[in-house]
């Protein structure tokens, strides 16, 4: 079994590769999906959030206002660095988790970990291979305005809190183009799989 760490940037379409590797029979742990859930009331990041940052991040219901803290922390390097030191520990344990559930379940011969800040946090060293998902600069711009509403500045700033697209790269095993089409995206990584002997359903 080799596992994979899919990465990109914000707005790259990583969720778009990790939907085709699915449907291709793959499992994928989707960091992003294990914080949403582990964020919800009483849970172990919304606990921990809650003591770090206080009751001006949650809303009356107490569920956390999440715009408000992507707010604070694209603004606030020191707010981005502690939100991830008290947080990502316990993403990974929960993913290494749900890792050993499928491996004993399934025993397949990929497990794709979709975690977008893979390279940043350092979770790329105990990755067989690493996968990037990458479009240019300004087509992520363009993509990360219409999807969140932004302005270009915004957007800007969201980006940039990430390691460049193109330094990852760099340290990728495989990149994967999503400038063009889904059918050629999906061509690209139906290729991959082959070399895996996996075949899409």
């Amino acid at each position: 079994m080799k596992l994979i760490g899919l990465t990109g940037g914000i707005a790259t379409g990583k969720t778009t590769v990790s939907r085709l590797l699915q449907e291709s029979g793959v499992p994928v742990i989707d960091a992003d999906a294990v914080y949403s859930k582990l964020s919800e009331k009483g849970n172990r990041v919304w606990e921990v959030i809650h003591q770090a940052f206080g009751e001006k991040f949650f809303l009356s219901d107490g569920e956390m206002d999440r715009k408000a803290l992507g707010n604070l922390i694209f603004s606030d390097n020191q707010a981005r660095e502690k939100l991830d030191r008290i947080t990502h520990p316990i993403v990974k344990e929960e993913m290494l988790r749900i890792l050993r559930r499928i491996k004993k379940e399934q025993n397949p011969s990929l497990i794709v970990m979709d975690v977008p800040l893979l390279f940043e946090s350092g979770w790329n060293r105990w990755m067989d291979e690493v996968w990037v998902v990458a479009v240019p600069e300004e087509m992520q711009i363009e993509r990360l305005v219409k999807r969140d509403n932004l302005s270009r500045e915004e957007a800007l700033l969201r980006i940039k809190s990430q390691m460049s697209i193109e330094e990852k790269k760099k340290l990728a095993h495989r990149v994967i183009d999503n400038s063009r089409s889904v059918s050629d995206t999906k061509s690209q990584v139906e290729k991959i799989l082959d070399e895996y002997g996996i075949r899409g359903n």
